[in-house]
């Protein structure tokens, strides 16, 4: 109870802050079943399976309501090309190639990614059960959203999980000019006490694509570290990152340890690509290419801590809360662990009714919705 109480706290110092920002912004508030309606319309209306449509609107809506905005509603007209242009399928579904008592090997058949994961993970799930580990990799997938998605099923049901991807090569690696990696994220959600869990969830290079996106959708500029121009050299402009640059690992420049994110990344790729057969590297398709099928790599594990050592979840809320106590540099900002930020802004979402949004995006929903002809998200709130 003590975590909760002090999330509380935290809570509502942040809020204090997001409602400076987001009034600043005017940005409107959508319920998620509403964002959740609209997601699946849009699949829908251009020939996607209701029960794929339904695993694609959870993962974005998921994405958005713990803050992820890179990766919810922002990433719905890739999707819809997907299926629109056909280098996306929805008439099959993953199956199995191979499998062991505590792994399996999946042919995604090119169906959304989240078909794909949830598929992936529900395996790797059910075989930790048994075999207290479920190891499952699989070819033939797409983007799947956030990677710590996958992860939370598997500690929703009190195992360690862990989900990984490639993607396409987007990333600079140390001492090089051209992106030949992919962002490939690394996710592990662990379950505390009382609904308490450590979830992380990062990409292996600095930052996100989509936020990189998102800062030219907005156009204020990137941070240092996040991302090079066409000739290599760090730059501050989001379209120079997108038009012809790359983005740079985790660590940033090689004088801090950016060598370290580019190891990484190709950790990602051997777990995704190289053991699984499938595209790796320069060889996946250029990002939001909708001619060639993409053909990613990913991995989903689930552990059953009960396999080693009793206690695991009161240890690893002692963990968690020996973190969070610190004493902070600032005391405005609490130390916190992985996942307190999305849970946070989780909790934000409920007391405002539902999700906030940039006017641009309800913008570029708006003419989503016109495009494809259905009906636009009804707005619970604008925020003035």
């Amino acid at each position: 109870m003590q975590f909760w109480r002090r999330l509380l706290q935290i809570s509502k110092q942040q809020s204090r802050l997001s409602l400076r920002h987001y009034s600043s912004e005017n940005w409107d508030v959508i319920s998620n079943n509403e964002v959740k309606r609209f997601a699946r319309d849009c699949m829908t209306s251009v020939g996607t399976k209701p029960q794929h449509a339904d695993s694609l609107a959870e993962v974005l809506v998921q994405a958005d309501y713990r803050g992820h905005y890179s990766h919810g509603l922002n990433r719905l007209d890739m999707y819809v090309k997907d299926i629109e242009s056909g280098v996306t399928v929805s008439d099959k579904e993953p199956v199995i190639l191979k499998e062991s008592p505590a792994t399996a090997f999946v042919d995604g058949q090119n169906v959304l990614g989240p078909v794909v994961g949830d598929f992936c993970m529900d395996l790797a799930i059910n075989k930790a059960k048994r075999s207290g580990v479920g190891w499952v990799v699989a070819k033939g997938s797409n983007h799947y959203g956030i990677a710590g998605h996958y992860a939370i099923r598997a500690s929703e049901e009190g195992l360690l999980g862990m989900s990984f991807t490639n993607t396409s090569p987007l990333v600079v690696p140390t001492r090089a000019k051209k992106p030949i990696l992919g962002t490939n994220p690394i996710s592990l959600a662990a379950p505390g006490l009382h609904g308490d869990s450590f979830v992380l969830d990062m990409a292996t290079s600095t930052a996100a694509l989509g936020k990189i996106e998102i800062h030219e959708r907005k156009q204020i500029p990137i941070p240092n570290s996040w991302g090079v121009d066409a000739h290599g050299k760090m730059t501050n402009n989001p379209t120079d990152v997108l038009n012809g640059g790359g983005q740079m690992p985790l660590g940033g420049a090689e004088e801090t340890s950016g060598y370290k994110g580019s190891g990484l990344g190709v950790l990602v790729e051997i777990f995704c690509g190289i053991l699984s057969g499938s595209a790796y590297g320069p060889n996946i398709r250029r990002w939001k290419n909708t001619t060639t099928v993409a053909n990613l790599g990913q991995c989903f594990i689930a552990v059953d801590p009960d396999s080693f050592m009793p206690g695991f979840e009161e240890r690893m809320s002692d963990l968690m809360g020996i973190c969070r106590n610190q004493e902070p540099v600032d005391k405005d900002k609490e130390v916190l662990v992985a996942g307190d930020p999305e849970r946070i802004h989780m909790k934000m979402c409920d007391e405002r009714g539902g999700i906030p949004y940039h006017p641009n995006q309800i913008q570029y929903a708006i003419d989503l919705s016109n495009k494809l002809n259905v009906v636009s998200m009804e707005i619970v709130r604008t925020q003035k």
